[in-house]
């Protein structure tokens, strides 16, 4: 059983959600913060630059840049040079940062990265959905994706403690959904200093570029060296899923919150009915389960936290009782006709004993509300499919014929 939230309402105050990872960036003690702005993560580094200006981030340097894929490049060596470091962008932002990604996988370079999630261009849209993030799943960065403004502000630090890890050494995206969670106001915990200086211990690597001591990053590997490489990173985000798990308890034991590891449950013990998703849709599902819990429908919820790496046993067994599997998904794989987090649930079950269905619902996309009534009118689709079966595997929600 998960532990129990211990929420000081005492220490709660109510600030935009893009203050709070602000904030939670600045106790980290970042050495290094590199971004450019791009709507809707634009607050979080005005008002990390504005802590800057009021000196209220010691030991660090804010480098001002003409572009996302120069703020991340800046990282690059900032970070080889030992810096603990930062940025935060979204959207067309990230896809400009697409090479730059791997380069900081490979060199194994511990970077913390808010992703504020929001739709791709074209056409141009600011609202969310999960396609920003998605499509960077093969980067080789670790990515958390939360609930709340409660959980991002809370697992940035967890970022941290987890990509620092000696046995880890991989890049982080902690993903907010854009403007649900960046720009609503609502009370919150906000990241105490002396209890994250606890938490969360000085970063100190052990291989950085120095003239005493030479060591070469991101060099040439002919077809002897490359697979190799590939291999180690591997490895790192397998050791990833239980340093997830662990910096969660730990986090819980210094600060009293707690959100899942890999995953989390809700009122799945009992449930024929499994949704699975990701983000600030939980809530809403929450809602809607509970509602449908007092006519009797069991219904649950599994809640992924960890995209990446993808922690298929803890899923497997999270689902091993339900007659069907419901996965909602902000995200679409074109060709394909499938969200990530359906594709690869299914494939973490194919191979094993579990074989109920599983169907998949490509949904919010642009940010398109998503409203009590289609939930529960999904979940009466996967009433259907436990008396029938699967009619259709995976489907778009809410399409307006009109305007096709």
């Amino acid at each position: 059983m998960a532990p129990e939230n211990k929420l000081d309402k005492k220490k709660m105050v109510v600030v935009e959600g893009s203050y709070a990872v602000a904030h939670a960036a600045k106790v980290c003690r970042p050495n290094v913060i590199s971004a450019y702005p791009i709507t809707p993560q634009t607050h979080i580094v005005e008002d990390l630059s504005q802590f800057m200006a009021d000196g209220e981030i010691p030991n660090c340097e804010y480098i001002n840049v003409e572009s996302e894929f120069s703020a991340l490049s800046a990282l690059v060596g900032a970070s080889a040079a030992g810096a603990r470091c930062y940025s935060a962008t979204t959207s067309q932002g990230l896809e400009l940062m697409h090479e730059v990604l791997f380069n900081v996988s490979g060199m194994r370079l511990p970077v913390v990265m808010t992703i504020v999630n929001r739709a791709v261009s074209a056409p141009i849209s600011i609202w969310n959905d999960h396609q920003d993030a998605i499509s960077q799943r093969d980067t080789g960065w670790l990515q958390l994706y939360a609930e709340n403004t409660q959980e991002i502000s809370d697992m940035t630090a967890q970022a941290y403690k987890i990509s620092e890890d000696k046995d880890i050494l991989m890049p982080s995206m902690v993903c907010m959904d854009g403007f649900i969670l960046s720009h609503v106001y609502e009370p919150v915990v906000l990241l105490e200093q002396d209890l994250t200086d606890e938490f969360l211990p000085k970063y100190e690597p052990e291989y950085v570029l120095d003239p005493k001591r030479p060591l070469s990053f991101g060099a040439f590997a002919d077809p002897n060296y490359y697979t190799e490489f590939r291999y180690l990173q591997e490895q790192a985000m397998q050791r990833a899923l239980k340093k997830i798990e662990d910096v969660a308890n730990e986090f819980y034991d210094v600060y009293g919150r707690y959100y899942g590891g890999l995953i989390d449950e809700y009122r799945t013990d009992d449930a024929e009915i499994i949704i699975m998703a990701m983000g600030s849709i939980i809530g809403t599902i929450k809602d809607v389960i509970d509602k449908l819990r007092d006519r009797n429908v069991k219904v649950g919820l599994l809640k992924v936290r960890s995209f990446r790496p993808f922690p298929a046993a803890a899923i497997k067994n999270a689902l091993k009782d339900a007659k069907v599997v419901v996965v909602l998904d902000k995200n679409i794989s074109l060709g394909l006709n499938e969200g990530a987090l359906f594709t690869e649930t299914k494939s973490s079950l194919y191979n094993t004993k579990l074989n109920m269905p599983i169907v998949g619902y490509m949904i919010g996309h642009g940010g398109r509300d998503i409203k009590v009534d289609l939930i529960e009118k999904i979940i009466d689709e996967a009433q259907e499919v436990i008396k029938t079966g699967i009619t259709i595997e995976s489907q778009f929600t809410d399409v307006k014929e009109e305007l096709l």
